[in-house]
């Protein structure tokens, strides 16, 4: 059996090199790349980054109007989801992890919040109603079969 020599071998898709494992993927260009679509007004999108090379984590920070936060989150956070998994993907090709924070896009009333404010606000279990007096229990209420 002989080889055809006219079919080439196929090529990976990329080539990752020394020097590509070494720097930092543009992270501000890929996060205005997979945000601006979503929104009204894309001169409006500020991106930030910091890249720690010691700790090897970069953290993006994103503001947008408000009344582009439905169509950036998407139905069930979708969206933002996507655009998470994407960054941590590239982050991760250079050995890196990546936080993507999110300003703005908290809900009415929580604006002077910090994080672990608002994680703890979200934390907090119900409080339970305490009886008045010396009431007696209320008995339980099977539903009934039939």
């Amino acid at each position: 059996m002989s080889l055809n020599r006219s079919v080439q071998q196929p090529q990976p898709h990329h080539s990752l090199t020394a020097n590509s494992l070494t720097t930092s993927p543009n992270y501000v260009g890929l996060v205005k790349f997979l945000m601006q679509p979503f929104l009204e007004a894309p001169e409006s999108l500020s991106v930030d980054c910091e890249i720690s090379p010691t700790l090897k984590r970069a953290w993006v920070r994103i503001a947008f109007e408000s009344a582009d936060k439905g169509k950036v989150f998407g139905r069930g956070g979708r969206n933002i989801q996507a655009i998470r998994t994407v960054i941590a993907a590239a982050a991760q090709l250079t050995g890196q992890s990546v936080y993507l924070d999110i300003y703005g896009s908290t809900t009415p009333g929580r604006e002077g919040m910090s994080v672990e404010e608002d994680q703890q606000e979200r934390t907090l279990l119900p409080i339970s109603r305490e009886r008045s007096g010396n009431a007696a229990p209320r008995p339980i209420v099977k539903p009934r079969t039939r």
